[in-house]
């Protein structure tokens, strides 16, 4: 018969290492974010702090087309992505693809603006008050333009060009008033 396990003996070695199912599900999980790093431009992937030999092997795996190859290097980049921390890397892909609360913030900030903007001609002096880091001219520019397309109804590119260039300005502005934690 088996002696019933003593305290000192679950203490000992019971909790020291999380079990199999929980390190494949930790693997599985690093595999997914490795195969969105693959999902990524190459202007947003440079944007995301990486290891050079993770972020080759990013690079890799999206010109790979054979479905069993492309299988293989995300194993691969799992692997790869053991080695790092991937909690700095899940932000700043939440920060790109828009997942995070304030990119959402961000964004619905700039569409208000950029219809009052539209709208009304004395949000402008009430934005380059908020917010001085505006090219003016520019600014003009593409107000005007985008309200010629609106009001003839056509493709709103002028109006996209305005909301980036808002979206920049803006997410700028909030990377500049955060405080830095030392």
């Amino acid at each position: 018969m088996n002696p019933e396990p003593t305290d000192d003996d679950v203490a000992a070695g019971g909790d020291e290492r999380p079990s199999k199912t929980q390190r494949k599900k930790e693997m599985t999980a690093l595999q997914v974010l490795g195969t969105k790093l693959v999902g990524l431009n190459a202007a947003q992937l440079q944007q995301i702090d990486l290891p050079e030999r993770l972020r080759e092997a990013i690079v890799a795996a999206q010109k790979i087309t054979a479905h069993e190859g492309r299988r293989r290097q995300i194993q691969f980049i799992g692997k790869l992505m053991r080695q790092v921390e991937p909690e700095p890397i899940e932000r700043a892909l939440d920060d790109l693809t828009g997942d995070s609360r304030a990119s959402v913030a961000l964004m619905h900030r700039c569409e208000r603006w950029r219809e009052r903007l539209l709208d009304d001609d004395a949000a402008l002096t009430e934005l380059l008050q908020a917010h001085p880091g505006f090219d003016v001219q520019a600014l003009r520019a593409l107000i005007r333009s985008a309200r010629r397309e609106r009001d003839k109804q056509l493709a709103p590119r002028h109006g996209r060009e305005l909301y980036r260039l808002l979206h920049d300005t803006l997410r700028d502005d909030a990377a500049h008033a955060a405080p830095s934690n030392p």
